[in-house]
């Protein structure tokens, strides 16, 4: 694919930059980058925003142990690298993606010790009528739950891991029951062992440079929490700034390709190259593709949104920030000392400060700094957007430039 995409932009004539991480966008627009050759940048008339999103895992005990990772860590390893997470893996969470992992370890030779699904199978025939607009995608389904099921793999419905242990060389889970808020309650106790644990409770839309940039956002769970808003044609409110994808609100990736191609048209009209006759002859298709991928996407999403009582469980010495090792009960005690909004909560405890920069963290903080301070989470608000965006190091910035390389002006005449 990525062979594929280099052919296509070089016989478009565009400039592609492959290998490079964006640490900073400016207000004007400028992109700054490193790369294999050091620094670059680019001076931008319009930018579009295709942040895609980040995992997000309701932490429990033993969640930062080794061999446990989100699912899409697991996909990675499964289909880039070509590796199992692990001989006997747990997979746990919400979402199709357990499926799509499950099968995908069982077909590179592992074996699946359990499949936990926090969501009810009442959620899923509930989400059916909306998926029925993706016919292809409910048959792919289908397929992976005959192959779960053609390769014994346990399934537990309304289950969600309460904890994870070490045990010997392997690992002990205990799975509980869940409420309809997937909260952990009272029940039987499964106890699975395995040697590795995969577990993701859906995707938070990514937001960090249209939180860098002040851009308006508004909060939908079942869009994934803090969405960038877009008008009808993906602009956003920062002049210039255009958004795509499951930054704009969890769609699904079929639903993406099209909303980039609406943003994509849209900048071609607003800078000139498109005449408002064709830009409507363009975008009129690719809208209605966009309505019908997206109401499968929609659903989705509406699956793995985050209960706002879901972390009611989670226990007072769980770590919550793994950058920076902050807890629950460290959350709770900033905000029953008065902290009230995100980046107060930051700035007492260090959540949200580690080289993620908050984006495994800041979902669930912010669940946990709302249920404490008893309001609504939109009062709490989110981390103010930060560069840099990712993690770059001073060497990848300076290249070669050393310490004899800086101007030294003449002494001053005694």
């Amino acid at each position: 694919e990525g062979d594929e995409l280099r052919r296509h932009l070089a016989h478009s004539r565009v400039l592609a930059f492959f290998n490079h991480t964006v640490w900073n966008v400016s207000t004007g627009l400028r992109v700054d980058a490193v790369g294999p050759d050091g620094p670059v940048h680019w001076q931008c008339r319009a930018l579009v925003l295709a942040s895609g999103t980040t995992e997000r895992v309701v932490p429990f005990p033993g969640w930062t142990l080794p061999k446990v990772m989100g699912l899409a860590a697991a996909t990675i390893l499964l289909k880039s690298q070509k590796m199992l997470p692990g001989a006997n893996t747990l997979v746990a969470g919400c979402g199709p993606l357990l499926a799509a992992v499950a099968v995908g370890i069982v077909e590179g030779g592992g074996k699946v010790a359990a499949l936990a699904d926090a969501a009810p199978r009442s959620a899923w025939l509930q989400a059916s009528p909306a998926m029925a607009s993706r016919p292809d995608l409910m048959w792919q389904g289908a397929k992976w739950l005959a192959r779960i099921k053609s390769a014994g793999i346990p399934i537990f419905s309304a289950h969600a891991i309460e904890k994870v242990e070490a045990a010997g060389r392997g690992l002990r889970a205990t799975l509980a029951p869940v409420d309809g808020d997937r909260r952990i309650i009272q029940g039987e106790r499964r106890v699975v062992h395995a040697d590795a644990v995969v577990v993701g409770n859906g995707l938070v839309p990514g937001t960090d440079v249209s939180r860098l940039l002040r851009a308006e956002h508004t909060f939908d769970r079942k869009l994934g929490g803090w969405v960038v808003v877009t008008d009808e044609r993906c602009r956003t409110s920062f002049a210039g700034l255009y958004a795509a994808g499951d930054g704009c609100g969890i769609s699904g990736a079929a639903a993406a390709v099209h909303h980039g191609l609406l943003a994509g048209l849209s900048v071609a009209h607003d800078l000139g190259a498109l005449d408002k006759n064709a830009f409507e002859r363009e975008a009129g298709p690719v809208q209605r593709s966009l309505g019908k991928a997206g109401k499968f996407g929609r659903a989705m999403g509406a699956l793995m949104a985050l209960p706002a009582r879901q972390v009611e469980t989670i226990a007072p010495d769980t770590v919550v920030c793994r950058c920076e090792d902050v807890t629950r009960a460290e959350i709770d005690a900033a905000v029953a000392g008065g902290a009230r909004d995100m980046n107060q909560l930051k700035a007492w405890t260090r959540c949200g400060m580690g080289p993620c920069q908050g984006r495994s963290c800041g979902d669930v903080a912010a669940e946990l700094a709302a249920l404490k301070a008893g309001c609504e989470r939109t009062e709490v608000g989110f981390f103010t957007g930060r560069a840099p965006l990712r993690p770059v190091s001073l060497e990848q910035l300076t290249g070669d430039y050393d310490y004899a390389d800086i101007p030294l002006p003449k002494a001053a005449p005694l």
